[in-house]
């Protein structure tokens, strides 16, 4: 494999440019700057716009011959700053073999990996066979816009690899994810005669109390061999006016985790099992069940598990193995990502892998090791050329 030389300037000028929620056309100027290094080293992009200012990049290298289309999927947006690190998230240091800055490991770090191969690639004369397909998406830190509208198009491929931080360890899938919000509305009334109002946070607090010490050992019963068992995890809570007023609403929001054999509707009907039961403890409570908004577009977020088995997995297994020296057992990523979407609706098989820890993204302390950078683009040629060429 050859490669290319600037991907680093690259990687920098990701990084430096913001691509967060409140930033105008939020997307459009981290993909100019995708798009233009791809230009720079001979191979051109196509850019749709699925909301303004918000574009996906598709751009490929094929063989010779017909073959196996792989994608190497990777999002352009991150998460804004964290509180206290204005100014210093987007300068794209680099120290003791790291660059430091927002969206470095999550996921630009992966970006400037498979620009990178798609480039050391085309130097070689591509793929003997097949195509290889950058899509660089956009919003998967929100509502998956960008891969929503990729599976929409009616893109298609054999397979696919998602670069979330993995630290290059191959990851066969996770879990699905619904965030949910319980919204629980009473009646108000002065704190000096509580009789005459019934309390939304009471209500609340016994559906917790429910959640934890009935739903969870629940839950726990069901662990998949590969991805473990679904969670639930009450992020937020939010009821009430005043200490002296009974409080006429409060609304819980939960993280729900899934594994294969679950869905949106069995999870709302075990919730709503719950709810029913405080209705009974709390007479003339009133409850509803919903997503919380923003959360997800259209397609509901399921879990993905591709067999170790696969074509796709023993070919990336096979390129870790070649470039890190051993080869890892099948493994499974903590979070969602777009594969989910890809697997799910598009019918192509994914696997996640990427250079960066997981446990830096988001933080003031992101950043990715440069020969990870390096590594994640060596492995993914590698599997490029197998998987398409086979």
């Amino acid at each position: 494999m050859i490669e290319p030389e600037g991907w680093l300037d690259l990687l920098t000028d990701l990084v430096r440019t913001p691509s967060h929620p409140g930033v105008p056309r939020q997307e459009e100027a981290v993909v100019r700057v995708l798009s233009g290094w791809l230009a720079a080293h001979g191979i051109a992009s196509e850019i749709s716009e699925v909301a303004p200012g918000r574009p996906n990049l598709l751009a490929r290298v094929a063989g010779r011959d017909a073959g196996r289309r792989l994608v190497l999927c990777g999002h352009t947006d991150t998460v804004p700053l964290n509180v206290g690190d204005e100014g210093v998230g987007f300068r794209a240091e680099v120290r003791d073999g790291r660059l430091f800055g927002r969206g470095a490991c999550d996921m630009k770090g992966a970006l400037a990996a498979m620009a990178a191969t798609l480039v050391s690639l085309a130097a070689t004369g591509g793929p003997a066979r097949g195509e290889l397909v950058l899509a660089a998406v956009a919003d998967e830190e929100m509502e998956s816009r960008g891969a929503e509208a990729l599976v929409a198009s009616g893109f298609r491929a054999d397979g696919a690899i998602v670069g979330e931080p993995t630290q290059n360890h191959l990851a066969l899938g996770h879990r699905g994810l619904e965030w949910l919000e319980i919204s629980f509305t009473g009646k108000a009334a002065h704190g000096g005669t509580p009789e005459a109002g019934i309390n939304a946070i009471v209500a609340a607090s016994r559906f917790l109390v429910l959640v934890e010490e009935r739903l969870k050992p629940a839950l726990a019963k069901r662990a998949h061999p590969l991805i473990g068992p679904p969670t639930i995890n009450a992020g937020t809570i939010a009821g009430g006016d005043q200490p002296s007023t009974v409080a006429g609403a409060c609304a819980v929001r939960v993280d729900r985790r899934t594994v294969p054999g679950e869905s949106y509707g069995s999870v709302v009907a075990e919730l709503e099992a719950l709810v029913v039961e405080v209705a009974g403890a709390v007479p003339g409570i009133r409850a509803s069940i919903a997503r919380v908004p923003g959360g997800m577009l259209a397609l509901e977020h399921l879990p993905t598990v591709l067999g170790e088995d696969h074509p796709l997995a023993r070919t990336v297994a096979a390129a870790c193995g070649a470039e890190r020296g051993r080869r890892d057992e099948p493994a499974s990523f903590p979070a969602w990502t777009d594969a989910s979407l890809l697997a799910n609706f598009a019918g192509i098989p994914c696997v996640i892998l990427g250079p960066g820890d997981l446990a830096l993204a988001h933080s003031p302390a992101e950043s990715v090791p440069l020969a990870e950078v390096r590594e994640a683009a060596r492995i993914y040629a590698r599997a490029a050329a197998d998987f398409c060429g086979a």
